[in-house]
């Protein structure tokens, strides 16, 4: 009534693991979803310096690229070009978006540095874009 199954199943067992493909930990996968969403919080930072120079956005840029460089193992962010060009208030937006998925990922993670470091760029947002 049923034909047998003649290949061997693409998925892994519970009985057995393939190692025909690389895996990757959760700690690795959340490494470089962090660094993400730090990566692009840098080059938002970066966009705003270039609109409202800051001793606190400089400050910031540099704790997220020592951040960005420690979860991607000695590797350097790539750094964005300002434009000089775009809406302040968006940008702000952006950011604090970007701060609060850093900082989930972060907690997640278990990593005080960077939801300290995320938690405080939220709240630096969060009262630039209203105000």
């Amino acid at each position: 009534m049923y034909e047998p199954i003649r290949t061997k199943s693409v998925h892994s067992t519970m009985a057995g693991t393939t190692t025909d493909f690389p895996h990757r930990s959760r700690e690795e996968e959340l490494d470089i979803q962090l660094a993400g969403h730090l990566s692009a919080l840098l080059a938002v930072t970066d966009e705003l310096r270039s609109l409202e120079p800051s001793t606190d956005l400089d400050t910031a840029a540099e704790r997220l690229a020592e951040q960005v460089t420690r979860l991607r193992g000695g590797g350097t962010p790539v750094r964005a070009v300002a434009s000089g060009a775009g809406d302040v208030a968006a940008l702000h937006e952006r950011a604090h978006a970007l701060a609060g998925r850093a900082l989930v990922v972060a907690a997640s993670r278990a990593d005080t540095a960077v939801a300290i470091l995320a938690a405080e760029r939220m709240d630096a947002h969060a009262l630039s874009s209203v105000g």
